[in-house]
C-alpha cells in the first residue's frame, strides 16, 4: 500500500479541479496545469478534496498511485502559491540582464549568451542573483537547470552559475615544488 497515495489532497475555494477524459485539470490564481492520469489509478474529486485510488493491485499500479498523488499535489501548490529557484552568478565580469523575452548572460565566452524565457516563467534579477518563478514545478526546475548548464561552476575558483544552496567542492591548484 502506498503511504503517499492514500492521503487525500485538500484545496482552497479559489482553486478548481475537474477530471476530463484521462486528465485532471487544476486552475488557480497563478495559472492552470493539466496532468495525465497514470495507468492503474483513478481520481475522484468532491468537496474541495481529491482522492487517488488504485484500480489494479500490481507493483506498477502501487508505484503509479503515489506518483500521481505527488504530481497532483505539486500542481495544486503551484497554482495557489507557485514555485521558485534561485541561481547565483560568480566570477569577475559575469553578469545577467533582461532584454524583452530573453535573458542575456555574459559569463566568460567571446559573446553574450541569449536564453529565451519559456512561457509561464518569470525571471527577476538582483545583482548576481537570478530568481526564477512560476506555477509549473517541472518547468521552473528545467529552466533553472538549463540556465545553470550554460556555465557550470568550475572546481578551482568557483566561477560560473550555481544554485544558491549548492555547495561547490573546491580543488587546490598546482603546487609549487621547490628543489
Amino acid at each position: 500500500m502506498s503511504k503517499i497515495g492514500k492521503k487525500p489532497i485538500e484545496f482552497k475555494n479559489e482553486i478548481s479541479a475537474q477530471k476530463t477524459d484521462g486528465f485532471v485539470l487544476i486552475k488557480g490564481p497563478k495559472g492552470e496545469v493539466k496532468i495525465k492520469i497514470i495507468p492503474y489509478t483513478d481520481v475522484t474529486i468532491k468537496d474541495n478534496l481529491i482522492e487517488i485510488s488504485l484500480l489494479k493491485n500490481i507493483k506498477q499500479g502501487r508505484a503509479n498511485w503515489g506518483t500521481l498523488r505527488s504530481l497532483i499535489n505539486g500542481a495544486v501548490l503551484g497554482v495557489s502559491v507557485g514555485f521558485k529557484k534561485e541561481l547565483e552568478i560568480n566570477g569577475v565580469g559575469y553578469r545577467a540582464a533582461l532584454e524583452g523575452k530573453n535573458l542575456i548572460l555574459t559569463v566568460g565566452f567571446s559573446h553574450p549568451v541569449k536564453f529565451p524565457i519559456p512561457e509561464g516563467i518569470e525571471i527577476s534579477l538582483e545583482k548576481n542573483l537570478i530568481k526564477i518563478s512560476g506555477f509549473d514545478k517541472d518547468l521552473v526546475g528545467k529552466t533553472a537547470a538549463n540556465i545553470r548548464a550554460i556555465k557550470k561552476p568550475e572546481p578551482y575558483k568557483g566561477k560560473g552559475i550555481k544554485y544558491v544552496e549548492e555547495i561547490i567542492l573546491r580543488k587546490s591548484g598546482k603546487k609549487v615544488v621547490s628543489g
